[in-house]
């Protein structure tokens, strides 16, 4: 069956039109619990958002649809992604429920569902919920007295606060480092700031006032130029930037100089496979992680094992694998040791964590491999289908054969916005670029 409502990474679009309506996230919230309750048990969910505005029309009808189905509900408020995975696990949930479309503008909004094994959904269950929502009205709502409740979880914050504390290493402390945290407007606008105190950083907070509006505008991990800017402004040693709702990270040295998640990734291998810490020999990433890291991790005796683009997707090759570290380049970075998603703050703790061992500065520490030269753009489209032009065919195989055996191509639809997303790498970043500039060309001829 094909899916939708659901893409890469839960349902997403414009907040108040189809698919982000009240009447769907009501349709979702039944779909998803007739989905997850089994047995006889009272059944829980925890429900989280970011900071659009747009939460408050989603928040309240996915909590209809759960109680209608008899299910209790725990509202925590903005949280980030990875904390709403590891409530939903320690309170025993039956359905975790992040209401948020991530790094994309105000706007936008999103449903993403985690089980009560804190993973996201399989491709599967989706399909299943996806045919709950689609079915005739249900007859199995839950009788007057056995509707579910809503409560508010008041120390849902420090809750996550205290589990992203006790991943930093023991006997450590961030005392005497500056860092500039860029919240983005956005979910962890509270949490970050006041984990990287507590542990003793001098921090210089910024992205932390939303207004609904605000969140990832001209800040946070897709506009790093500002958090950048802070960093060299402040004389900051380490620049962090989340996403809306902080479920990946990009930094920066104190140079200014932006560290990628393969950086990241790279270097949390190699600090855990010194340590003993690295499980199955290999790292997870995806088709777009670069060239540099997977030269890099076999230096180390380590294999790159590469998903299609998606964290969860990634999170699935880990657990095949039996990896316990993984990511994109966007930042999305995946240490089961902690969680099971992405997790932004986790991540730049185990970066710091390196950086207090090492005594020197993030330029001399951060960036571990070269990376060949990369270019990404995206092209937008308003429906069609570009990528099946015989023309556009014709210009990636033509790519392709440029490239050569050293170069890697990848041309893919997003699966959260109506955009392609042509990507190439090689030695020579001239022909890299020449190579995606003519593709970009092609696909926009294509698009009308």
């Amino acid at each position: 069956m094909a899916r939708k409502l659901f893409g890469t990474d839960g349902i997403r679009g414009t907040a108040n039109r189809e698919p982000m309506t009240a009447e769907i996230a009501l349709k979702v919230g039944i779909a998803a619990a007739r989905q997850f309750i089994r047995g006889a048990h009272r059944h829980r969910v925890v429900i989280g958002k970011d900071t659009r505005l747009s939460g408050y029309l989603l928040e309240p009808a996915l909590t209809a649809g759960f109680i209608s189905m008899g299910m209790d509900v725990i509202l925590v408020g903005p949280m980030p992604t990875p904390g709403i995975a590891m409530l939903t696990r320690s309170l025993r949930a039956d359905l975790g429920v992040m209401i948020s479309a991530s790094h994309n503008p105000y706007q936008d909004n999103g449903i993403k569902l985690f089980g009560p094994d804190a993973y996201k959904l399989s491709d599967e269950v989706e399909a299943e919920i996806e045919r709950h929502v689609d079915g005739a009205t249900p007859t199995d709502l839950a009788s007057p007295d056995r509707l579910g409740r809503a409560t508010r979880l008041d120390d849902a914050h420090g809750r996550y606060v205290e589990h992203v504390k006790q991943s930093f290493p023991r006997g450590h402390t961030l005392e005497g480092l500056k860092i500039v945290v860029d919240c983005a407007n956005g979910a962890a606008y509270k949490v970050a700031p006041e984990v990287l105190w507590e542990l003793g950083a001098t921090v210089v907070q910024v992205g932390v006032a939303p207004d609904g509006f605000n969140i990832n505008r001209e800040c946070g991990s897709t506009a790093t130029d500002f958090m950048r800017a802070q960093v060299l402004a402040h004389g900051a040693d380490l620049g962090i930037a989340l996403d809306g709702d902080a479920d990946r990270v990009v930094m920066a040295d104190e140079k200014g100089d932006i560290i990628d998640g393969d950086q990241v990734m790279g270097l949390i291998a190699r600090a855990w496979m010194q340590s003993g810490r690295l499980q199955g020999a290999g790292v997870a990433a995806t088709i777009m992680s670069n060239l540099g890291l997977e030269r890099f991790l076999s230096g180390l005796g380590l294999s790159l094992a590469r998903a299609q683009v998606g964290d969860r997707y990634v999170v699935e090759l880990m657990r095949e694998r039996g990896y316990n570290v993984g990511g994109e380049q966007s930042g999305h970075i995946v240490l089961a040791d902690f969680n099971r998603t992405g997790d932004g703050l986790i991540a730049a703790l185990q970066v710091l964590a390196v950086l207090v061992d090492a005594k020197r500065p993030a330029s001399e520490v951060c960036r571990v491999f070269q990376p060949l030269p990369q270019v990404l753009r995206s092209v937008r489209f308003n429906g069609g289908a570009p990528l099946e032009a015989d023309a556009v065919k014709k210009a990636i195989g033509s790519a392709e054969r440029r490239l050569g055996k050293t170069g890697r191509l990848v041309i893919r639809k997003s699966g959260t916005e109506p955009v392609v997303r042509i990507m190439a790498e090689g030695e020579d970043p001239g022909l890299v670029d020449q190579v995606v500039d003519d593709l970009v060309g092609a696909v926009e001829r294509a698009a009308g």
